[in-house]
């Protein structure tokens, strides 16, 4: 589908060499810049390491620059790109996995984040949001909808340039209009 299609596009991106300074996303981490290129000797063999410090919490990555493909570290979408992912969070699901157990969700939307996919991370967003407002949801659910909403965020709010405040009242509308009684839950996932 067109989805796979930025996916890979993403992917051939991150074939690039990024530098210091560059903003990069890593998968289930969200956005990072890149502090420094450097060298270091490992198991007696010199290898290059990107150091990333993931923008929302502060943690610092060491990725094998050898390795960019199969971790899945890419570039931030492109403000061109956004509205596609916003068209995922408006795309109705008829049935949201309701008669799977909590723990098969768990997983399949686990994975999805894993992927480094914004689409996936917003289909993973917008199922369990549309969710939440029809039952509760388990502990580990709220906290991948938590997590989704803080990958997509940022994201979308980095390509953009745009506030974290604007950006949260575009998604939550699309939510508002889809729920259908003119009004959300009054959460903010």
């Amino acid at each position: 589908m067109a989805e796979k299609a930025h996916v890979n596009e993403q992917l051939q991106d991150a074939d690039s060499a990024f530098q210091a300074g560059d903003l990069a996303v890593y998968p289930a981490h969200g956005v990072g810049r890149i502090e420094s290129v450097e060298s270091r000797v490992i198991n007696g063999g010199q290898h290059d390491f990107y150091i990333m410090k993931i923008l929302d919490n502060g943690m610092v990555i060491m990725i094998p620059t050898a390795n960019v493909k199969s971790v899945g570290l890419r570039c931030v979408i492109k403000e061109t790109e956004v509205p596609a992912i916003y068209d995922v969070l408006r795309e109705q699901k008829g049935d949201i996995h309701d008669n799977q157990t909590w723990n098969r969700r768990y997983k399949e939307y686990m994975d999805k984040l894993k992927s480094g996919s914004l689409f996936d991370v917003a289909a993973v967003f917008r199922d369990l949001y549309c969710l939440k407002l029809t039952k509760d949801l388990s502990f580990g659910e709220r906290k991948l909808l938590d997590t989704s909403k803080t990958l997509l965020l940022r994201e979308i709010c980095t390509a953009l340039e745009e506030d974290e405040t604007d950006v949260w009242k575009t998604i939550e509308a699309f939510f508002v209009s889809n729920n259908g009684n003119g009004s959300s839950d009054g959460s903010t996932a």
